[in-house]
């Protein structure tokens, strides 16, 4: 690539540089011809994205330059320093030319422009590609919102891709620029310092997210109608949160495996330790949470179940009365119809009814009236009607 050559003439002049994460502590000559970028080399076109960018050394910011053309130069110009530049959803034309610039594998530099990438750690030659998941606790709507972050770390140089509103690496930058003997360590530090920016992110997460899942316990016990959905909902939260903090842990122990092999400095390794500490405890975190909240989602359909059946059996007791109730007026209607159809034929009137005539006609058709009506009732008595 041409600006690899650009900035290998620069390492000519300037004395080789082995895999350090801490420049050399002499100072290298300076090239008697800076180099200049080639033609070819893609420019930046669009600097909105440029958050923030500066040059260090010795723990101290040397230069602020206003665009990435003049990071390039002046990281050329000024010997023994660290370039950190800051991103937000840059452009294909501003990745590709720090891909240029500092020799960033393409494959890395994809991943940066489509983002959606799971946290990682690669190596490619001298350059380190960490892809993080930050998160944030939303208060007002009682969610978790997810940001990605790509860091690229280099000999003397560390890019940040963030893609999401979370972590604030400003206030990372301004935590290094006020402690100059951690800053002086180099890029090694910075990506800690990001490192453990994200991690302490996940603290207030934590915390809401236990606040949540009492909260839905008492809901689940009161028989709050819409607790299924928010058990739901923080569920697949929760789905994401382990998504983002249990690839860390792995990647923090590959770093801490490393700490022999390119010298890091014993104080960056116990900084390291404690974010991989936290890193550990908040994974259990996550583990416990989405636990209890199938243990809730398990006890919550169990407690509904159970509302439906008490439903079911109130249902059925009160159509069991409603047939008994009718049970008792179907046979009083009877007993009731009775003495009426004895006394509809016998009020016919008609002149060939033979019973008309008879004396005892009168007392037989209340006779047959009252058989049929104790009779009735005793059948009735006996299927429990009455």
């Amino acid at each position: 690539m041409p600006r690899r050559q650009g900035r290998a003439g620069r390492n000519e002049h300037g004395g080789a540089r082995r895999y350090s994460w801490r420049r050399s502590a002499d100072p290298a000559p300076p090239p008697a011809d800076p180099p200049t970028a080639p033609a070819s080399a893609p420019a930046p076109q669009d600097q909105d994205s440029v958050v923030n960018a500066a040059l260090y050394r010795d723990g101290v910011r040397v230069a602020t330059p206003e665009t990435l053309t003049d990071t390039y130069r002046q990281l050329r110009e000024k010997p023994r320093t660290m370039a950190w530049i800051g991103l937000a959803r840059p452009s294909d034309s501003e990745l590709k030319s720090l891909a240029a610039e500092f020799d960033l594998h393409e494959l890395a530099v994809e991943d940066a422009m489509e983002a959606h990438q799971r946290p990682k750690l690669e190596r490619y030659g001298e350059t380190l590609f960490v892809v993080l998941r930050a998160a944030r606790y939303l208060d007002a709507p009682e969610e978790v919102e997810f940001g990605e972050l790509h860091v690229f770390v280099g000999p003397d140089f560390v890019i940040t891709v963030r893609h999401g509103a979370a972590p604030d690496l400003s206030a990372v930058r301004g935590r290094m620029e006020s402690t100059p003997d951690l800053l002086r360590l180099g890029p090694e530090a910075v990506l800690y310092a990001i490192l453990d920016a994200v991690v302490d992110g996940y603290a207030p997460v934590v915390s809401g997210v236990q606040n949540d899942v009492d909260e839905i316990e008492t809901e689940v016990f009161s028989g709050a109608p819409a607790v299924s959905r928010r058990i739901y909902e923080l569920s697949r939260e929760m789905v994401e949160f382990q998504r983002a903090t249990r690839p860390l842990v792995g990647m923090l122990h590959a770093l801490m495996a490393g700490f022999a092999k390119y010298g890091t400095d014993e104080e960056l390794q116990r900084y390291l330790r404690d974010v991989a500490d936290h890193v550990t405890h908040t994974s259990e975190r996550v583990d416990v949470f989405r636990q209890a909240l199938a243990d809730i989602l398990t006890v919550n359909a169990t407690l509904v179940t159970q509302q439906q059946n008490a439903e079911m059996r109130a249902l059925a007791e009160a159509g069991f009365e409603q047939n008994e109730e009718i049970k008792k007026i179907s046979s009083w209607a009877a007993i009731l119809f009775a003495p009426t159809l004895v006394g509809t034929i016998y009020g016919m009137n008609f002149e060939n009814m033979p019973e008309l005539g008879w004396g005892f006609g009168y007392p037989f058709a209340v006779g047959l009236m009252g058989v049929v009506c104790v009779s009735l009732y005793v059948i009735f008595k006996r299927r429990d009607w009455l």
